[in-house]
């Protein structure tokens, strides 16, 4: 079976950093973080305060409120970076279309705040009776399957749950499924929504939290900050996007993964240096043509070393030529989702010729001796990227992007 050219031609997302990618990627150029008070629920009985929330959403400015009922928040931001990233491709969604066409979604959580109430109400108020509507809201594949009802897609449509993976899984699967001419469009991304006051409190017993803000790479880092929000991506073959004079952010050439069968919740370096590898070689990249790492850069203070022996390992010298910096310092880690909103961010700089900051960054650790774009986005050209995720379980996900030539 032969290739086919994959072009990224819609991009849809709604985080902390705005309410849609204008909003976001302006965010970002500016090096402002989205990291600010946790607003939605009482943190009064939590050891951090800090958060990487959607701000000034209303869901009755997307929702009629009978639907809003029947949507968890993950599957809201869904719903909406899906239809941003529709319209933005300019594609007709014809029925031949739709049956050619894919959903393939990321959640590490699904509807946790869905969960949380009905738990809630059940132990806490000694409810006898709980809403009918936890399991559909709840389930993770209800954004993806809400996407399908919305635009009529009767092709494949899924979801992947893999922690901090699912949505680079899912957009490497959706990718893999354009490539090889399994379908003929694909939204791919993921969303994600865990500030309830169950979920927070299980991170807390985590102790990876940071108490204050997301300072990838740095040496003064205390930890990671969640984030929410949802990312979606548009995929078509290149030549039919051309055909159709479509605008083309950039193309997906790679996708990679492995798992380290090490540690639940350990980073390796092996498995790392494999998932970026095979992003490389599935793109028939040598390592030196590389300009730009979105890092997984989660801030904690075991895992950024890692990824840097990891980046180093793989590239050697030219690691001393690459730029790597971490997003997650400004839309924090929205876990399920994070991959997605780093892949929009990748795919903005590559067309925009910016590299996009790490944030917050204040003391340079030795052990993390990469350059890092601290503070500043950073005008340069670059032809190739990849985009990192490292999950718990022990599993990693890469993909490889190159910017647009139309």
């Amino acid at each position: 079976m032969s290739t086919r050219r994959v072009a990224v031609t819609g991009l849809g997302v709604i985080c902390a950093l705005g309410n849609n990618t204008s909003e976001t990627w302006n965010a970002v150029c500016e090096g402002r973080s989205g990291i600010a008070p946790i607003h939605s629920i009482d943190v009064s009985k939590l050891r951090f305060r800090y958060g990487a929330q959607v701000c000034r959403y209303d869901p009755s400015k997307y929702f009629e409120a009978d639907y809003a009922r029947l949507l968890d928040p993950f599957s809201q931001f869904a719903i909406i970076a899906a239809r941003e990233a529709v319209k933005d491709s300019g594609i007709t969604l014809t029925p031949a279309l739709c049956e050619k066409a894919a959903i393939v979604t990321g959640s590490g959580m699904g509807g946790q705040s869905t969960q949380d109430v009905g738990f809630a109400k059940l132990y806490q108020s000694n409810q006898g009776r709980v809403d009918p509507l936890i399991i559909p809201r709840a389930m993770a594949n209800a954004g993806a399957s809400h996407i399908s009802m919305e635009f009529g897609i009767t092709g494949p449509a899924y979801t992947i749950s893999t922690a901090c993976c699912s949505a680079n899984h899912a957009i490497g699967q959706a990718f893999w499924m354009v490539r090889n001419g399994i379908v003929e469009l694909a939204i791919a991304g993921g969303s994600e929504a865990p500030f309830s006051f169950g979920l927070l409190k299980a991170w807390e017993a985590m102790r990876v939290i940071s108490p204050d803000t997301c300072r990838p790479f740095s040496k003064d880092r205390r930890g990671l900050i969640l984030g929410e929000g949802g990312a979606m991506l548009i995929l078509e073959p290149l030549a039919a996007a051309r055909a159709r004079k479509a605008r083309i952010h950039a193309e997906v050439v790679g996708f990679g993964m492995s798992s380290d069968a090490h540690h639940l919740t350990h980073l390796s370096i092996d498995g790392p240096v494999r998932a970026m590898r095979a992003a490389l070689l599935g793109a028939r990249l040598r390592p030196e043509q590389v300009g730009y790492i979105n890092a997984h850069g989660s801030g904690t203070l075991v895992n950024d070393p890692l990824e840097t022996r990891a980046i180093r390992e793989l590239f050697g010298a030219h690691a001393e030529r690459l730029a790597v910096s971490s997003t997650k310092s400004l839309h924090g880690h929205a876990l399920g989702a994070t991959g997605a909103m780093e892949a929009v961010c990748t795919v903005l700089a590559l067309e925009n010729g910016l590299l996009p900051p790490t944030a917050n960054f204040t003391v340079p650790d030795p052990n993390c001796n990469l350059d890092v774009v601290p503070n500043r986005a950073r005008p340069a050209q670059v032809e190739f990227a990849l985009s990192n995720s490292f999950a718990f379980g022990g599993l990693n996900a890469v993909l490889a992007f190159r910017g647009p030539d139309n």
